[in-house]
């Protein structure tokens, strides 16, 4: 199992990003750099390229309404190019609220705009001929009766040939369509607040289907999933700080009726509480919707406690099919973030 972890970006994310060699120096697989509503991924991922010669770079996310097939293949390249083959590609739909209210899109069909852009992509690094593509979400070259369009649009391809025939792609997917989606066509998936333990129930069936329709010669699917990780003794009161992040997820990472989270939680079993949480944190009472997170559901989602405890965490992702245990790091008194990675490293064998 791989270790891999999100760059820090509710602080000095400039700082976060030449911090990431001493990560890569302890072990550090995998490093996402994220960009939601922030600053863009794509610059960090370059300037953690020209620092660093062995973990490996991926966004995570990049919202596929943000930037058009072609230039995702485009940076995708790119970065990959720079880094020498390290590049790794994290897709998502975001949201309604963002992708309407920020970029001024359309939030229409995320599940087919998601599958299109990744097979426009790999035709665009293939090379193989000039991409043309005929879906419900993405068409090339822009049809001639498109309203605006000149007519004038031809079949293109990239003109530098990338580094490796693919960049490996990941998808961040929680409904069922979706994760269907994923499991059959991308080749990793990055599920939010994974719990081993309770996937099989929620995701199971749509992971078999999604496996059974997969391109023969395809890798099987990769799955970086974890949490907040903190190992000691009294390391199991460190959770509490994941309170707030999932208040914030179930009660304000999307309208009333299209949170993905809130939608999560109840699948796991925990509708009336995520009702409690949501209305809590859309009156503004945050402490109080950080409060009625469920015990149950903050321990399930963090790897926070004694050494045993962590290992058995462990060992219960790696039976879930994790691939890549992904970790927030709590260091001890005394201990840096690179020192924790280290020591879940050698916990992972």
């Amino acid at each position: 199992m791989k270790i891999s972890m999100q760059l820090r970006y509710d602080g000095d994310i400039v700082r976060a990003a030449r911090d990431v060699t001493a990560l890569e120096r302890a072990g550090l697989d995998l490093i996402w750099v994220p960009e939601a509503y922030g600053f863009d991924a794509p610059s960090f991922m370059g300037a953690i390229a020209a620092r660093t010669s062995r973990v490996e770079i991926g966004s995570g996310i990049l919202s596929v309404y943000t930037r058009t097939p072609a230039l995702l293949a485009m940076t995708a390249a790119g970065v990959d190019a720079l880094s020498g083959g390290r590049a790794h590609l994290g897709l998502g739909a975001s949201g309604p609220q963002v992708v309407e209210g920020m970029h001024g899109v359309p939030y229409r069909s995320p599940v087919d705009r998601t599958r299109e852009t990744i097979e426009v992509m790999r035709a665009f690094w293939r090379r193989a001929e000039p991409v043309s593509y005929d879906g419900s979400t993405v068409r090339l070259p822009l049809p001639a009766d498109t309203p605006g369009a000149t007519g004038l649009g031809t079949p293109m391809r990239l003109l530098t040939p990338p580094a490796r025939p693919e960049v490996p792609v990941w998808v961040a997917a929680l409904g069922p369509r979706n994760v269907r989606m994923t499991a059959k066509t991308a080749d990793g998936w990055l599920p939010m607040f994974f719990v081993p333990e309770w996937c099989d129930r929620v995701w199971g069936e749509d992971l078999r289907a999604g496996a059974a329709a997969r391109e023969p010669g395809r890798a099987p699917l990769m799955i970086s999933a974890g949490g907040l990780l903190a190992i000691g003794d009294d390391a199991a009161r460190h959770r509490e700080r994941a309170r707030d992040r999932l208040a914030l997820f179930i009660g304000g990472m999307g309208a009333p009726g299209r949170n993905f989270y809130y939608d999560l939680v109840c699948r796991y079993g925990f509708g009336r509480e995520a009702e409690t949480v949501q209305s809590l944190f859309l009156r503004g009472e945050r402490r109080t919707a950080a409060a009625a997170v469920p015990d149950a559901l903050l321990e399930a989602t963090t790897l926070c406690g004694p050494e045993s405890y962590v290992k058995d965490r462990i060992a219960a992702y790696r039976e879930a099919g994790v691939t890549h245990l992904e970790v927030a790091p709590v260091p001890g008194e005394g201990e840096t973030e690179a020192d924790l990675v280290a020591r879940v490293k050698e916990l992972c064998g």
